[in-house]
């Protein structure tokens, strides 16, 4: 039946039974909202399904990204000094790109790359950037002498501590700088003048506690007789799953003057009969551990 005189019909049964007129009329307004009611909630619907795919496609994209974030790593002074903006002189030999901005609170080390404009050159707290600054912070003072004093950070009163406080807050949940790992005072790293047993060094292969005060574990490596801990910044590449992981804890100078991942390189570490060539690329990787990277020297091999 065509629709128009099926309500036409149903509008003069109503107007029968009821002794009310203009049925047609009521039941046209009623078809109206309920028709607007299904729409708006269908459309609600689709709304909220919409909604909770993109919180899901968002969740996934913040997991990727925490899952491909650089491992925790240790810090020294000097290295920290590095990443203050400035362009790197000694990899950047152009000096076109700015370094990235890290700063430390109360030995907690943060990339505040992304404040720049308050921690960077020009910045209004530029002189932050690559040191220390939680006393200077809780202090709410430029003076420069309370920079890269992580002892001072114990000695704060009740109200300093709680400035402090409220800035390693901000830092993490409300500007959500990423963590980068911990500045570790010279007083806590090891004497190179000592000597490294191999089981001690077998023991420091980036698997065990990080000791108080550290971010990471020690990860030592030994390189012509002396032993650097990698964990300073090398943990991406030394670390657990890492591609020079099978050097980690290990004498590693056969292996690196021959580049070999060879474990025979790391079981037998004599280099007396590397070649002039050998011994070359064994300085290189030397040189590359104390000058570029700044890996600290934490001992010499027994």
């Amino acid at each position: 039946m065509n629709p128009t005189l099926l309500l036409q019909s149903m509008a003069t049964q109503l107007d029968s039974l009821t002794g009310m007129q203009d049925w047609l009329g009521y039941l046209a307004i009623i078809i109206a909202v309920m028709s607007g009611y299904w729409y708006i909630n269908g459309q609600s619907a689709a709304q909220e399904k919409a909604n909770a795919d993109a919180v899901q496609a968002a969740t996934g994209a913040k997991m990727r990204e925490e899952d491909e974030a650089e491992p925790l790593r240790n810090f020294t002074v000097a290295q920290l000094a590095e990443f203050n903006g400035q362009p790197d002189a000694v990899n950047n030999r152009a000096n076109i790109v700015e370094t990235p901005v890290y700063l430390s609170l109360n030995g907690i080390v943060f990339d505040v790359t992304k404040g720049s404009n308050f921690y960077g050159p020009g910045g209004p707290y530029e002189l932050f950037a690559g040191h220390e600054c939680g006393v200077a912070l809780a202090k709410m003072s430029f003076d420069t002498t309370y920079l890269d004093d992580l002892a001072g950070c114990n000695t704060l009163n009740f109200g300093e501590k709680t400035e402090l406080e409220g800035w390693i807050e901000k830092f993490q949940y409300y500007r959500g700088y990423p963590c980068l790992g911990r500045l570790v005072p010279a007083s806590l790293i090891p004497s190179a003048d000592r000597v490294v047993s191999k089981e001690e060094l077998q023991k420091n292969d980036g698997n065990g506690e990080a000791p108080e005060g550290y971010g990471t574990p020690p990860i030592y490596l030994g390189a012509k007789g002396k032993v650097y801990d990698v964990s300073f910044g090398g943990t991406s590449f030394y670390g657990k799953g890492c591609p020079y992981n099978c050097f980690a804890g290990k004498d590693a100078s056969r292996a690196l003057a021959k580049m070999s991942f060879d474990v025979k390189n790391t079981e037998n570490t004599s280099i007396s009969d590397l070649d002039e060539k050998e011994m070359k690329i064994l300085d290189d990787w030397v040189k590359t551990f104390e000058s570029r990277k700044n890996y600290p020297c934490v001992g010499r091999l027994e």
